[in-house]
C-alpha cells in the first residue's frame, strides 16, 4: 500500500496516540531522522542511534560490484550492488544508516509494533539487517526504491537482535532530490508514505500516527509549549517544529550546523533509560548527510569531535576493495577522515535460522 499524501484524521487519532504512547511495552531503543530540503538543491538528513546498549558501531565503505546474501538461508535474496555507499554497521553485521555514492540516505529504526509477513518459503528472503543496504546498494533515488519495493518481490525476515531485543523496524528514505519515503510492516503488511513532505520520523508509534500527533500539538499551542521529555513523540513534535522554523539557505556550514542543532536537540542523555516508558535509550551517535555535496558526518556521544567523510574522494568502482575505518576501538577522529578506511572484507548480515 502506497500513501502519497497523509490520509488520516488528524483529530480522530489523536487520543487513540495517546494511548499507544503509555501502553506499549519498552523496547530496545529510540532513534529520530530528521530531513531538510532547502533552495539550490540543498538536501541533508540526520538521524540520532538511540540503544540501550553498545553496537559496537564502525564506518565501511562499498564499492559497486558487491555480491551479497540476504542471509536466511534457503532461497535468500542475492544481488550485486550498482552503487556504493558509506554506512554506519551495527555489530558489523547489519546496516542502519548510511549514504551512497548518489546521495540516497537509508536510516532504519526501531518500531514495536512492527509486524512482519509470515515466511513465504517461495519468495526469496533478506535479513532485516540488510534492508537499508539493499536499498543503498539498488537505486538513486526514492521514486526508484518506492517503485521496486511496493512489488514486494521478496519478503523481510527478522533474524535475532544481539541482547535479546525484537527485531522489528521501520525504514526512511530521502534522496539528493528532496524526495522522501517512510516503509512501515504493520500487520503483515507493507505500508509506505511516499512525499517530499514526510521529512520527520521517530520510532514509535506507527507513522500515520506521528503526523496526528503533530498535528494535535500544533493546535494545542506549536511552539508555545513544546513537549519536552525523551518519548518519541515528543521527540517527533520538538523536531517537527525546529525544522519548520529553519530559513532556507543553500550555505553548506549553515545547513549542517543546523541539522546537528535539530539533532542534539532531540537526542536522549548518555545515562538516560526507563524501563517503564517505551522508547526511551541513550543516544549513541549522530550521523548527518549532506546529499548535495556527498559528505557523511559521523558523531559518537563518546567522541570529543566530529569527523565526516567525503564520499567524493573514496573510489567505488567495481572491483575496488571494500574498506572499514574501526570507531568502536576508541580512536578519536577530526576533519575528514577519508583516507583513514582500511582495507577489510565484507560482512555477511545477521542470519535468520531456520
Amino acid at each position: 500500500m502506497i500513501i502519497k499524501t497523509s490520509s488520516v484524521l488528524f483529530r480522530r487519532f489523536a487520543l487513540s496516540v495517546l494511548a499507544t504512547l503509555t501502553g506499549v511495552a519498552a523496547p530496545a531503543g529510540a532513534c529520530t531522522r530528521v530531513a531538510y530540503f532547502g533552495p539550490d538543491k540543498t538536501a541533508v538528513t540526520g538521524r540520532t542511534m538511540d540503544w540501550m546498549i553498545s553496537l559496537h558501531t564502525n564506518l565501511w565503505a562499498f564499492p559497486a560490484g558487491v555480491e551479497r546474501d540476504g542471509a536466511v538461508g534457503k532461497n535468500s535474496l542475492i544481488w550485486t550492488s550498482k552503487f556504493g555507499s558509506v554506512i554506519s554497521a551495527a555489530y558489523d553485521a547489519a546496516t542502519p544508516d548510511g549514504m551512497n555514492e548518489k546521495g540516497l540516505v537509508a536510516n532504519l529504526l526501531y518500531l514495536s509494533t512492527a509486524d512482519y509477513p509470515t515466511r513465504d518459503p517461495t519468495k526469496p528472503g533478506l535479513s532485516l539487517a540488510g534492508w537499508a543496504q539493499y536499498v543503498l546498494d539498488n537505486f538513486a533515488t526514492v521514486s526508484e526504491a518506492v517503485e521496486a519495493l511496493e512489488k514486494e518481490t521478496f519478503q523481510i525476515v527478522a533474524p535475532p537482535i544481539p541482547g535479546g531485543f525484537a527485531p522489528t523496524m521501520h525504514l526512511s528514505i530521502s534522496d539528493a532530490t528532496g524526495d522522501s519515503a517512510i516503509f512501515e510492516y504493520l500487520g503483515g503488511k507493507l505500508i509506505i508514505h511516499h512525499d517530499q513532505k514526510y521529512r520527520v520520523m521517530t520510532n514509535e508509534p506507527s507513522y500515520d500516527q506521528q503526523l496526528a500527533l503533530n498535528e494535535y500539538w500544533k493546535e494545542i499551542g506549536g511552539g508555545a509549549m513544546l513537549p519536552g521529555t525523551s518519548r518519541p513523540a515528543d521527540r517527533f513534535v520538538r523536531a517537527s517544529y525546529y525544522l519548520n522554523e529553519l530559513p532556507a539557505t543553500s550555505d553548506t556550514v549553515e545547513s549542517i550546523a543546523a541539522m546537528f542543532s535539530i539533532m542534539r536537540n532531540a537526542s536522549v542523555p548518555m545515562g538516560v533509560s526507563n524501563p517503564g516508558a517505551p522508547n526511551i535509550a541513550p543516544t549513541l551517535w549522530r550521523t548527518v548527510s549532506d546529499q548535495k555535496n556527498l559528505v557523511y558526518y559521523f558523531e559518537s556521544t563518546t567522541s570529543p569531535n566530529v569527523f565526516w567523510v567525503d564520499l567524493t574522494k573514496l573510489n567505488f568502482a567495481v572491483g575496488q576493495q571494500t574498506s572499514k575505518l574501526d570507531v568502536d576501538d576508541g580512536e578519536i577522529f577530526s576533519g575528514d577522515a577519508a583516507s583513514k578506511f582500511k582495507p577489510a572484507g565484507v560482512f555477511n548480515f545477521i542470519p535468520v535460522k531456520p
